[in-house]
């Protein structure tokens, strides 16, 4: 394996030196952060963990390389990869697949799967877990195609990351799989998802308060996490349970799920939705400047800096182009139909945990993120065409500035939901 991850965090304690000392395996450490990539594909590692921020920059890497490829190989990558989408995941799981389609997919595998696996140092995978953030079933389903078998896992620092699992075979996109062995969840009146098991925490280290606070009455500690059961017994992780709302219309508001959609884009790098207790859901968008800055340079688009890139109308039309086809599929998704993205923004600086906006795993600070950004919520649900702000930063450096800027607001089409009949 690759160990990468920060040192203090359960993750690394688990799946690195914790795992090798019980099954032993080889641990490899990278040269530096700068070398991760390379020192992946030197390595070539059978076992391999990251959260789903990794595997979602994984993916923009290789679309920009893609962008920049000849007519020739982007055709063939687009045929293959639609052939991996209608049945790749289903070869893996070796469930019946028509001989045509695995013969298609055999020679995907050759020209396209194979070396894209060897690019992103993936060729001798056994399984990949991921774990730490809810990871979008579309992203989800693009590694399962072409041939990695990554699986999710789901847990907490508090859980010792050991919750649920998702065994071979029994692979569901929109799911984190059944309970693990000597686990018990349950669902609370209000969504959330209780644990109780051995791997359980004791305590917080003196801190008796926090403790009797994440601990029920009843022993299980409470994840803080919204979820359900499937018919099958799989848990499926809604968002976070405070941050699930209902609309204005009483129809439920999921906004992590809304914003997995949006970053599974690999020009979107961040997005932030709004909606609880509203007539509809608006967005906030950070643009991938790597994948964004790529596009605009091969159509002769020229900026100065991601200000001034965030602002161009081509790009605001690329990102117009993304949310509609979200809520496109958002009308199948049955009880969020109703959280299309009516209108959105292009923020003029990158979301960043310097500034408090992301934490250092990089979720949103939903809460802070609203509180600063007031002026721009109210401005998307006024129906303004465009609002003004000023933003204080934190430089790397340690000195502080502002950024400003003039942001456009646009409307994004939205489509009709297909109402049962009663």
């Amino acid at each position: 394996i690759l160990s990468y991850l920060p040192m203090a965090w359960v993750g690394d304690h688990l799946f690195s030196y914790a795992q090798a000392m019980l099954a032993g395996f080889t641990i490899n450490c990278p040269e530096s952060a700068e070398t991760v990539m390379n020192d992946l594909r030197e390595i070539g590692p059978t076992y391999y963990f990251a959260p789903p921020r990794v595997f979602e920059n994984l993916l923009t890497q290789v679309m920009i390389r893609m962008e920049d490829a000849s007519r020739v190989k982007q055709k063939m990558f687009h045929y293959f990869m639609a052939v991996a989408r209608r049945c790749g995941a289903e070869i893996l799981d070796q469930r019946p697949v028509g001989l045509a389609d695995r013969l298609r997919y055999a020679l995907g595998r050759m020209l396209v799967y194979g070396p894209l696996k060897n690019v992103l140092g993936m060729s001798r995978i056994r399984v990949a877990y991921t774990a730490g953030a809810a990871i979008g079933p579309d992203l989800f389903r693009f590694y399962r195609s072409i041939g990695i078998n990554l699986k999710q896992l789901y847990g907490q620092t508090e859980t010792c990351a050991y919750v649920c699992l998702q065994p071979d075979g029994q692979i569901k996109f929109d799911s984190v799989g059944r309970p693990a062995p000597g686990v018990e969840v349950r669902i609370a009146e209000n969504g959330e998802i209780l644990v109780k098991g051995a791997m359980l925490l004791k305590e917080y280290y003196r801190r008796p308060d926090a403790t009797a606070e994440a601990i029920n009455t009843d022993g299980y500690f409470m994840t803080g996490d919204a979820g359900l059961f499937d018919d099958d017994g799989h848990l499926k992780i809604i968002d976070r349970a405070k941050d699930v709302g209902k609309l204005a219309n009483g129809a439920m508001y999921a906004p992590n799920y809304i914003e997995n959609k949006l970053k599974f884009f690999q020009h979107i790098k961040e997005a932030v939705v709004f909606g609880d207790r509203r007539t509809m859901v608006c967005a906030f968008v950070n643009i991938d400047i790597g994948a964004v800055g790529n596009w605009a340079e091969r159509r002769g688009i020229a900026y100065s800096g991601y200000t001034d890139l965030a602002a161009k109308p081509e790009v605001y039309g690329l990102i117009e182009e993304c949310i509609e086809q979200v809520n496109r599929e958002l009308v199948g998704e049955g009880v969020l139909g109703d959280s299309q993205i009516h209108r959105f923004l292009i923020l003029h600086k990158e979301l960043d945990p310097d500034d408090d906006e992301l934490t250092r795993t990089r979720k949103v600070r939903r809460n802070f993120v609203a509180e600063k950004y007031a002026v721009l919520i109210e401005a998307l649900y006024a129906g303004r065409q465009s609002q003004f702000i000023e933003t204080a930063v934190k430089f790397e450096d340690g000195r502080q500035g502002k950024v400003a800027a003039d942001l456009v607001i646009r409307d994004v089409r939205t489509f009709p939901l297909a109402r049962k009949a009663a």
